[in-house]
């Protein structure tokens, strides 16, 4: 009989609960699609992160978009597009479900905007198209667990600019109810949770679009775990987090004497692998990485195993000893120097890597190869300059008098107008003789000849960051 009493037992309890659903008037508001809305939240997959605009969030955070110079290690200043003053921005965490205000303010001199992959949900119209002095915001549920990047999105032609100019950062959800795998297994939290951004920096507009990188970096700083390994102890449980930004460039990260215990693809819990040598990421790919530091002391090395990007600063040292004063965390965020400090690293600096700018001869002593003046004899009758990537190409010509300058644009995409389009043209500032070209789209070109011996500072219009020089002397 002691099925019936089961069966009695069963009968008299009380019915189990059913998990609240969301607060429709609080998350979504009046919508127009509230059909859509009640749909998703009952699939077996995820819900959108569509809420009201007008929902209480969790988490606020407020980043800043602007331009100027940061030190990015080995005497090299980038000077380009940043994120609260840094390259990259800072490392935003959540929780899967959390409601999530991004509120952009656009401190700079030129449109920017923002793009936040961990939204699954319209962010282009409420943060998109930043002009200089405005503040944005996006608020969105955060549903899907994962490692996300988000950047510049100003629009258009802007974004891929924006973004191989320096403007980026990691976001990471973390699982609410499924726990990653090695945690379960060992019943504890990681020793040291490892957030790792991997970038490239370039020296010019035509590098960047055409991904010819100068120096790659985990983190903002070439070679910054070389010059200040990462502590850990025998036995640590890492969790890494680990993002390529790229904006161009394949990742094979490996990290030398570890074998991952487990791998997830995009960050995500069910996405899990087993075992390997290496993740390959390609841009904005993204994994968790779990592993043990073996019981043995000695430094363990962190590259990316394409190895022409481990010999331009992708490359790094975790430092395994029984006493380390090992961190916690160690984020995806460039270095914070004081103002100090900064200066001082800004005046020692040896070369500034401008993707689209000139940088002061003065301080910059030993220039990236983009920047050195291109000269042409005076067999030359025709000298052609074009327009990639937001930047002209070659930056510093010298012509003797009477050569014909052409400028062609090879910017493709020509959609839109001012910041978000790849139109340009070139327009005098200073010098001898004043000139402007048309407005070139994509393959057109407009020439000037200049006699008057002297120098010419020149810009885009559109894009007056973008700058050239034409100096025009005997070269006979």
């Amino acid at each position: 009989m002691a099925w019936l009493a089961l069966v009695l037992l069963w009968w008299a309890a009380p019915a189990a609960q059913a998990t609240p659903g969301p607060d429709f008037s609080a998350l979504f508001g009046d919508s127009d699609f509230i059909e859509i809305i009640e749909r998703d939240e009952g699939l077996e997959t995820r819900p959108t992160g569509y809420v009201s605009q007008d929902a209480e969030p969790d988490h606020v955070f407020r980043i800043d978009l602007d331009e100027g110079q940061v030190p990015i290690g080995q005497g090299v200043v980038y000077d380009g597009f940043l994120i609260d003053g840094k390259l990259p921005g800072p490392t935003l965490r959540v929780t899967e479900g959390d409601i999530v205000r991004m509120e952009i303010t656009n401190s700079g001199d030129v449109m920017h905007g923002a793009s936040i992959h961990a939204a699954y949900t319209q962010t282009s119209k409420h943060v998109g198209h930043i002009l200089p002095g405005q503040t944005k915001s996006v608020t969105f549920r955060a549903t899907t667990p994962g490692v996300f990047m988000y950047h510049c999105a100003p629009g258009g032609h802007a974004i891929p600019m924006h973004v191989m100019f320096g403007q980026y950062g990691m976001i990471v959800v973390e699982p609410r109810d499924k726990p990653y795998k090695l945690g379960a297994d060992l019943g504890q939290e990681p020793d040291l949770k490892l957030y790792m951004l991997q970038h490239e920096l370039y020296a010019s507009g035509k590098e960047a679009v055409e991904g010819d990188a100068s120096y790659t970096a985990f983190n903002g700083q070439l070679f910054r775990y070389v010059e200040n390994p990462i502590p850990v102890r025998p036995g640590d449980y890492v969790r890494m987090y680990f993002l390529n930004v790229g904006p161009n460039l394949l990742s094979t990260f490996h990290i030398v004497g570890i074998i991952w215990d487990y791998v997830y693809w995009q960050g995500h819990p069910e996405a899990l692998w087993p075992g390997g040598q290496t993740v390959t990421a390609g841009p904005s790919d993204s994994w968790v990485i779990e592993f043990r530091i073996p019981p043995e002391e000695g430094a363990y090395t962190m590259l990316d195993h394409g190895v022409g990007a481990t010999s331009r600063g992708a490359i790094g040292l975790l430092d395994a000893r029984s006493d380390a004063d090992r961190p916690s965390e160690i984020l995806a965020e460039g270095p914070s120097h004081e103002p100090a400090e900064r200066e001082e690293l800004l005046g020692e600096a040896r070369r500034v890597l401008s993707p689209f700018g000139i940088p002061d001869a003065d301080t910059n002593p030993v220039p990236a190869r983009v920047d050195r003046p291109v000269r042409f004899g005076s067999d030359i009758e025709e000298v052609v300059i074009e327009m990639k990537g937001n930047a002209f190409y070659p930056k510093i010509v010298e012509v003797a008098p009477g050569t014909q300058v052409t400028w062609v644009n090879e910017d493709v995409f020509t959609y839109g107008f001012g910041e978000t389009s790849g139109v340009h043209n070139a327009v005098a500032m200073s010098g001898p003789q004043s000139f402007a070209t048309s407005m070139l789209a994509h393959a057109e070109r407009d020439s000037v000849t200049l006699t008057e011996p002297g120098r010419y500072e020149y810009i885009c219009a559109p894009h007056p960051y973008m700058q050239g020089r034409i100096v025009v002397r005997d070269l006979d």
